[in-house]
């Protein structure tokens, strides 16, 4: 495939959240947005956007019930359509969240029951191509298990580093399930695109480690040998070194994709107390991808972005502007997405909070009525439909040719 791919999604994330009364609850942007009701009347909203690319997942915690146990209704109707409609899915398959029965991203199963459903999804829809096993694991650990805001609701380095070794063994097992089925899929990892600024000279050697920890879940899932500081860190906070060199022996398989997710909240500001704030985006998309870029040398897709109104139509220009500026220099970026094609609720509280607040992130709103960004996203892809294609083949996308040599410090 080499067609650049102008892509939207739809907001599916489902991770749990204490509420202030003391019960757990399940915050389920698809629901939230309407999408099980309108499902596809957001289909037609994408085709008639003229847009060919989805980023879209069934539900992981409805779909997944028990081992061995699924229920595909709502996935069969979806996809079923979509294929109709010459839709093409990048298919999501955990994002943010796990079945109850799961529980949560420390279970030390989790990898081997996520490895049998991505193979029983595969070989229910074997014609489908793109996935993205796991959304945003950087994100997803750091939420879950550093900050205690979803699923586990932890606050420690040791359970962040569980929980990223689940997720990435469970993204890599995911994918080689996957191949098994369905040889040529293309693995297109969406992480988050981050940056830490120190504030003071006091603040750099903390920055500089939070810009080596912010590129783990790449450097685990590609095979990537992470620095001796970086290494040491893993070992202190529960890593074995069996682990980390399973990690280094089995980098992502087949054809991947560094997809880089990027908010005007990705950039931070490093404190002297140690705490971090949001910077608002001081170096921007461009700056940042090329270190992305420069560490992996993998082809790489703009997988998600967004900006409330007034301000979301400068702000797609802008993420533009960026992707055309790496591509004339050299980057291969493949595709970008505007996330999501309908408002999403309650993520000005980063989904901590069940407040049932809209934000007008969207190409559409709750009732479906196109918003201004919608109307310019469509006008760029028409204006833009002759982008040049890139030759992103097989040979290109392996990962191990740029694994480096595996180089375990000493305890």
């Amino acid at each position: 495939m080499n067609k650049f791919m102008f892509a939207t999604g739809i907001e599916n994330s489902y991770p749990t959240i204490k509420l202030p009364n003391g019960s757990v609850k399940r915050v389920d942007e698809m629901e939230k947005a309407g999408h099980y009701q309108h499902w596809y009347e957001d289909f037609r909203l994408v085709k008639e956007s003229g847009i060919e690319f989805l980023r879209y997942g069934p539900p992981f915690y409805k779909t997944f019930v028990a081992p061995g146990v699924y229920d595909w209704s709502f996935t069969d109707d979806t996809f079923h359509v979509m294929q109709e409609m010459g839709i093409t899915p990048i298919v999501d398959l955990c994002h943010f969240g796990v079945p109850d029965w799961l529980e949560n991203f420390q279970n030390p199963d989790f990898p081997m029951h996520f490895m049998e459903y991505a193979r029983a999804f595969a070989r229910r829809f074997p014609y489908l191509k793109l996935y993205t096993p796991i959304n945003e694991i950087f994100i997803t650990a750091m939420f879950s298990a550093q900050y205690g805001w979803w699923n586990e609701r932890l606050h420690s380095e040791h359970s962040y580093v569980t929980a990223l070794k689940n997720l990435c063994k469970a993204n890599l097992l995911a994918m080689q399930a996957i191949l098994e089925v369905q040889p040529k899929a293309v693995f297109i990892q969406s992480e988050s695109c981050e940056y830490f600024h120190a504030e003071d000279p006091s603040c750099q050697k903390r920055a500089d480690f939070l810009n080596m920890k912010r590129f783990l879940p790449l450097d685990l899932t590609v095979g990537y040998a992470s620095s001796t500081e970086v290494q040491k860190y893993l070992f202190q906070h529960g890593m074995t070194k069996q682990e980390y060199s399973w990690f280094r022996n089995n980098p992502c398989p087949g054809t991947c994709v560094i997809g880089t997710d990027y908010y005007y909240t990705n950039e931070h500001m490093v404190h002297p107390n140690g705490h971090t704030s949001a910077s608002g985006d001081l170096f921007g998309y461009y700056v940042i991808a090329q270190q992305y870029y420069k560490r992996y040398r993998l082809p790489m897709m703009h997988t998600e972005t967004n900006m409330k109104e007034p301000n979301s139509v400068e702000w797609l220009k802008k993420q533009w502007a960026n992707l055309v500026r790496l591509r004339m220099d050299g980057v291969p970026v493949i595709g970008f997405t505007w996330y999501s094609l309908v408002d999403q609720v309650d993520w000005d509280t980063a989904l901590r909070e069940d407040n049932g607040h809209v934000n007008s992130l969207g190409m559409y709103d709750m009732n479906r009525n196109v918003r201004p960004l919608g109307l310019a996203y469509q006008n760029l892809i028409r204006d833009w439909s002759h982008i040049a294609e890139l030759k992103w083949d097989s040979t290109l996308l392996k990962t191990n040719k740029y694994a480096k040599k595996l180089e375990l410090v000493k305890a």
